[in-house]
């Protein structure tokens, strides 16, 4: 079933418009009183210093406050190598797209509930690849799409506690409000929220020696959002949709065989949120569905674990055979 058939766009043509009559117009009289009326706009919300109120307001940035509604993740960028005293070096495009379903917990707080996939692509045509010549070793490797069921976390009044991933990150940090980084530019809001990771890998050297960068993975993830400032500050929105960008440096793609070598990969995209599926390209939502149609809707309640793509690697692939010399 595609999804076609399984989602209505919500994009409508506007089918006439009121028409003035130029007659009526000319006849009104002179002494007639001109009357305007305004709009009573209501008044704004955006309590920056308040824990509870960038609770919510995160929330409705990553779903919907109302849980039978999703929301719709969407990024699009490249893949970027990284080595040591090397110029970068563009692997490949990248894109794709999640499925959020908000779900409210008894202390108030939000369970983000969560499917996400993304595809590497041709950097030209934005055809996705199946496979692709290493750059940097010149091997033809497979690609293996993002693919992650579920991952899941918890937006309240105090900062979330890093992504465990499957109990290889054990940190904890002590509670802090959740006070986030806004900033004010006219009629845009501007968010930033970025996260620094340090932990064991799930691809040890020792079973893994083509796809492993090493014992521990060092993870960070750079998001950055662009927001309709009176969208925001009105309280009856259940959901605001945004612009931005995402950066992620992680380890080498495991698909990529590298063999240990220095360096490592960067994500370098556009993201955004919306109510619908309007600009989610068609061939990215048919490959979601040839993996699994559950992705194109989001979990309904919470299990997990909540793994990345490296975790889920590790899980569902085997190690490669020896490079052929």
């Amino acid at each position: 079933m595609t999804l076609d058939k399984k989602i209505v766009s919500r994009r409508q043509a506007l089918t006439g418009a009121a028409a003035i009559s130029a007659a009526g117009v000319a006849a009104c009289s002179q002494s007639s009183s001109q009357q305007t009326t305004y709009a009573v706009k209501k008044p704004l919300v955006l309590d920056y210093k308040n824990p509870k109120w960038n609770r919510d307001a995160y929330a409705r940035l990553s779903g919907n406050l109302d849980s039978t509604k999703e929301k719709i993740g969407w990024f699009k960028g490249k893949a970027i190598g990284v080595v040591p005293g090397k110029k970068n070096v563009e692997i490949c495009g990248f894109e794709g797209f999640s499925v959020t379903r908000l779900l409210q917990l008894e202390d108030g707080s939000w369970r983000k509930l969560l499917r996400e996939v993304g595809f590497y692509t041709d950097l030209e045509t934005g055809e996705i690849l199946e496979e692709l010549e290493n750059p940097y070793t010149g091997e033809i490797v497979k690609t293996v799409p993002i693919a992650n069921d579920p991952f899941n976390f918890t937006i309240g009044e105090f900062k979330p506690q890093p992504p465990s991933y499957g109990g290889l990150n054990t940190k904890k940090p002590p509670k802090i409000p959740f006070l986030l980084k806004w900033q004010e530019k006219g009629d845009t809001v501007l968010l930033e929220s970025d996260i620094h990771l340090f932990y064991p890998s799930a691809l040890q050297p020792d079973k893994w020696p083509r796809e492993s960068s090493g014992p521990m993975n060092r993870v960070s993830e750079m998001f950055r959002y662009y927001i309709d400032r009176d969208q925001l500050g009105d309280p009856d929105n259940t959901s605001v949709s945004f612009f931005g960008s995402w950066v992620r440096e992680t380890p080498w793609f495991p698909w990529l065989l590298m063999d240990g070598a220095p360096g490592h990969c960067m994500y370098v995209c556009d993201q955004g949120a919306w109510d619908h599926w309007d600009f989610i390209p068609q061939n990215i939502i048919d490959a979601a569905e040839a993996i699994d149609p559950k992705f194109l809707s989001a979990p309904t309640e919470d299990y997990g674990p909540s793994l990345s793509s490296l975790e889920w690697y590790a899980r569902q692939q085997t190690p490669a055979k020896p490079r052929k010399m």
